[in-house]
């Protein structure tokens, strides 16, 4: 933890790379992913501060839309596309998931019941090797299912018709550094 603050304390002492910050923001992505501490979107693509809208979930999870009962997830989305106006959203699985490890070996959650509960919304449960430790195919199933339920959003659904909106689907590998996305042509993915 020493190391953490350490960095906090000296970070406030360059205000001037960050007084533009103040004014406002205009992220033209929105970057949803694990809550894996080992992805790090601005590490990934090189964002500076202000550049992407992350959404951070166990297993990147997009829960199903009901405008009845929003979730902080929807919430978040329908900011990023309806008041900051971003016009890609990716969705980015990663190697060595734990939760979609879980889902596709079927580990038993019941001494976690709130992860047990929250893996729900991962339906249909992604099918992969359950002897592979990287859950590749897992992930890369569990990805493309998340932006296909990104698809069920109506003001989604109006900004894909509109081609005002682009989605896409990444798989991180944590072990390499790589970063593959979905090829719609090939129905691979594909190094970026």
């Amino acid at each position: 933890m020493q190391p953490l603050i350490d960095n906090a304390r000296t970070f406030g002492q360059r205000p001037e790379e960050f007084a533009r910050l103040a004014e406002g923001q205009s992220p033209q992505v929105l970057f949803i992913t694990c809550s894996d501490s080992r992805v790090v979107p601005a590490l990934i693509t090189g964002a500076r501060p202000g550049e992407l809208f992350e959404l951070r979930t166990a297993g990147n999870i997009v829960p199903p839309y009901a405008s009845e009962h929003p979730t902080s997830e929807a919430a978040t989305i329908e900011y990023a596309v309806e008041v900051l106006g971003v016009k890609d959203i990716v969705v980015c699985g990663h190697s060595h998931c734990g939760a979609v490890g879980a889902l596709v070996r079927g580990d038993d959650l019941t001494a976690v019941p709130a992860v047990r509960d929250w893996l729900t919304h991962a339906a249909p449960r992604p099918s992969g090797a359950v002897e592979d430790p990287t859950v590749a195919e897992g992930v890369q199933n569990h990805v493309l299912t998340q932006v296909l339920r990104l698809r069920s959003y109506p003001f989604i659904d109006k900004k894909l018709a509109d081609g005002q909106l682009s989605l896409h689907a990444w798989y991180y590998e944590v072990h390499t550094g790589c970063v593959l996305t979905h090829d719609a042509s090939s129905d691979a993915f594909r190094a970026l």
